[in-house]
């Protein structure tokens, strides 16, 4: 296990690399014997900072949710990070240059809570009870972290994504608010465009056959750590689009059909 001093650097580092746009160092590299448990140890002091910092908790999302990227990542579990409320954007919204650094975008579908999860009562049935809607989302993703090292070529592995609050960096909701009772939600999925020409394409089932599987796995986890899903929170179930490209002048639109639209652009 990595200790406090080691996480409150890491953090710190993670923090510094977001605010001048200038990437750190593979923190896998640096302690080449963290695990998971260690790199949630970090993400868990980077929450810490960034509340001492003023900012408030608005959600969670869920990672690696895909067969795919799981495969790509050599893991078999979805990873998880918070959700701030400096990361939300209305959808539309124009995202300045300075914002972030390599942003990329993934295609979600978001809960939005009007009450808490019981742990003692953690179920699909009960997260759908708990919901107080669904809708389209787009999530941002960015890196503070190096993807390669320059030095010894090793990439990035999931410690680093998950130390790195799970690659979050923002997210933008769609208007349109559906019932998840009342809404076949494997079959909800979207046609994503960058700059009006089709990249992905996917479906809800893409997220461990379920969003609401996701969820599941989410309270669970967190029920594990004595953390909960609290109502008014947003939840990011995880992607059924691999990530795109935002590079600067990117209009990032996602069709959702039926579900509505949702969309941003990038200076």
């Amino acid at each position: 296990m990595i200790s406090e001093t080691e996480a409150q650097a890491a953090a710190a580092r993670l923090i510094e690399a977001e605010k001048t746009g200038q990437q750190t160092g593979l923190i896998s590299l640096a302690h080449s014997g963290a695990d998971m448990d260690d790199a949630y140890k970090i993400q868990a002091e980077l929450v810490r900072q960034k509340i001492a910092a003023g900012r408030i908790i608005t959600g969670w999302k869920i990672g690696l949710t895909s067969k795919a990227m799981q495969a790509a990542l050599n893991i078999t579990t979805p990873d998880s990070g918070i959700l701030f409320d400096d990361m939300y954007f209305a959808s539309g919204a124009t995202v300045p240059k300075s914002r972030f650094i390599q942003p990329r975008i993934e295609a979600e579908i978001a809960f939005v809570m009007k009450s808490d999860l019981d742990h003692s009562n953690l179920s699909e049935e009960a997260i759908l009870e708990a919901t107080d809607y669904v809708c389209p989302s787009l999530e941002i993703l960015d890196t503070r972290i190096l993807r390669k090292d320059p030095a010894t070529g090793v990439t990035r592995n999931i410690v680093d994504t998950i130390s790195d609050n799970a690659a979050n960096a923002g997210y933008v909701l769609g208007e349109q608010k559906l019932d998840p009772k009342s809404t076949d939600l494997r079959w909800m999925g979207a046609i994503v465009s960058r700059n009006g020409e089709v990249e992905e394409t996917g479906l809800g089932a893409g997220v461990l056959n379920n969003p609401v599987t996701s969820m599941l796995w989410l309270a669970e986890r967190l029920a594990t750590y004595g953390g909960q899903i609290r109502a008014g929170q947003v939840i990011l179930s995880g992607s059924f689009i691999r990530p795109i490209e935002a590079v600067p002048g990117s209009h990032i639109h996602a069709d959702f059909g039926p579900y509505g639209v949702v969309d941003c652009h990038f200076e």
